[in-house]
């Protein structure tokens, strides 16, 4: 049986050169990055070199990036310190969030008492620009607005440029889950005005288990883990040595290879697209994602003519021919209760139709994709 993983959004297959960096980390660099000996000197040396590396590249502050398990850890730790060090009364978001924002701000309304006000969303999904200006100017409560870049589900890309202006026009702090689009995008933090960002490795085939967040120097958030004096004293805990060093290659991969793979792969979505819409009459793209500029180039989602019966099967009959995909994102693939992001864009009927997410990397082939669509066109006329 063919294998074809077209679920990359989920997390991506490891590069070679990032297991074969780990596998060296974990068999000659096993000192404790904290310890004052050799071993552990070497360790941290190269633990720091990763922070710079990072840094150069989005053109940040080394003491600027703290490393974290991921991204879910690092929005978390962003928005609760936000609230509790910063006095944010007020956060503005949207309700197509990833949960690791909407789950955490809605523990911090409880919590805090604070004020959780969403952003309209057009019909593809995109963040009402003229209504998130409304929100800012409000009222005088000091707030804090956390728009993600590339939605993980339906793949719009917010003009985060244009949210970062809005918000330093109304003095409010700005956070951006940036984990679909660290390790896919080029980035500047001087030339955006957002205060904090997100990533995981993982994402961008590195190991999983580890990421990192942008904060920006003199933020005034103080640590949400204690202990030790780990990460510039934010972040307590020993470093995990053999990850951050593997998270530094994926990453320099990366951006050493960023427009060549990204042709590749976009490439590779658009003819998919093309021959899905092609060969399933009645197939169409969520949001954005069929739309090349506007819509990442790493996933399409799909909405299938099938009614409801039928496409209770279509994920089961999909992974029994070896093709891997999903419903949307992954973290919430325990819950009966469909995307929370397609329940914002679609109704009725839509609705009821099956939904795909097909994500896609430099891995995968045309070959790959011609075998997916025809077990789709089989499973259509079935």
């Amino acid at each position: 049986m063919q294998k074809v993983y077209l679920d990359n959004a989920a997390t991506t297959q490891v590069r070679q050169e990032v297991i074969e960096r780990m596998q060296q980390a974990l068999a000659e660099h096993y000192g404790n990055p904290s310890s004052t000996h050799s071993f552990g000197r070497s360790a941290k040396t190269a633990v720091e070199q990763a922070r710079k590396t990072i840094a150069k590249t989005l053109n940040a502050q080394p003491a600027e990036i703290i490393f974290t398990s991921g991204g879910t850890e690092a929005d978390n730790m962003i928005l609760r310190c936000a609230v509790r060090d910063l006095g944010v009364e007020t956060i503005i978001t949207s309700k197509i969030e990833h949960h690791a924002v909407l789950h955490t701000v809605e523990e911090l309304e409880k919590e805090y008492n604070i004020n959780l006000w969403y952003v309209d969303l057009d019909e593809h999904g995109n963040p009402d620009l003229n209504h998130l200006e409304e929100l800012l100017k409000k009222d005088a409560s000091k707030k804090l607005v956390s728009l993600m870049h590339v939605n993980n589900e339906i793949g719009n890309i917010t003009d985060i440029a244009a949210v970062g202006k809005l918000c330093k026009a109304n003095e409010a702090l700005f956070h951006s889950d940036t984990v679909q689009s660290i390790g896919h995008y080029p980035w500047d933090v001087q030339a955006v005005n957002v205060d904090f960002m997100t990533a995981a490795a993982h994402k961008f085939h590195g190991p999983k288990g580890i990421g990192f967040a942008f904060i920006r120097k003199n933020s005034g958030l103080k640590p949400l883990i204690v202990g030790g004096s780990q990460e510039r004293g934010f972040r307590a805990g020993t470093e995990p040595f053999h990850n951050i060093v593997g998270l530094e290659e994926a990453f320099v991969r990366a951006y050493e290879h960023l427009d060549e793979e990204t042709k590749t792969v976009k490439e590779l979505k658009k003819y998919f697209v093309d021959r899905i819409l092609e060969e399933i009459p009645g197939a169409e793209c969520n949001g954005l994602s069929g739309d090349m500029e506007k819509g990442t180039y790493t996933l399409a989602n799909i909405r299938l003519p099938f009614d409801k019966q039928k496409g209770l099967m279509l994920l089961f009959h999909l992974d029994m021919k070896g093709i891997a995909c999903s419903k949307g994102s992954a973290c919430q693939s325990g819950s009966n209760q469909g995307s929370h992001v397609l329940n914002e864009i679609l109704e009725g009927e839509e609705l009821e139709k099956p939904s795909l997410r097909f994500s896609f990397s430099m891995y995968n082939t045309k070959e790959e994709l011609d075998y997916a669509v025809e077990v789709l066109k089989e499973f259509a006329n079935s």
